[in-house]
C-alpha cells in the first residue's frame, strides 16, 4: 500500500487492516493448511493503524472475533502478543 497514493481512500485503510485480522484469525484459530499472513499484509495493516482511528479498528476486531467466534481477549493477543 503507497500511503502517498493520491487515490488512496479511507476504505482502503480498513480494507488493509481487516484483511490483516482475518488472516491472523485463519492462520491461528481455523487449523488452516495455508498461511495467509504475509510481511506485506501485516506492513499494510500496522500503516493502516497509524491513520485508523482506534474505534474503527476496534469495530474490525470485534466485529470478527464474534463472525469467527474468537474471543476478542484472545483475538488481542495473538494480533499484538508483545503488549
Amino acid at each position: 500500500m503507497n500511503l502517498n497514493d493520491p487515490e488512496l481512500e479511507f476504505s482502503d485503510l480498513v480494507y488493509a487492516y481487516q484483511s490483516w485480522v482475518m488472516a491472523i484469525i485463519n492462520d491461528e484459530k481455523l487449523d488452516s493448511a495455508e498461511t495467509l499472513v504475509t510481511d506485506d499484509i501485516t506492513e499494510d495493516a500496522l500503516n493502516a493503524m497509524r491513520f485508523l482511528p482506534g474505534e474503527v479498528t476496534s469495530a474490525i476486531e470485534t466485529s470478527l472475533a464474534r463472525v469467527y467466534e474468537v474471543d476478542p481477549d484472545e483475538l488481542a493477543l495473538l494480533l499484538f502478543p508483545e503488549e
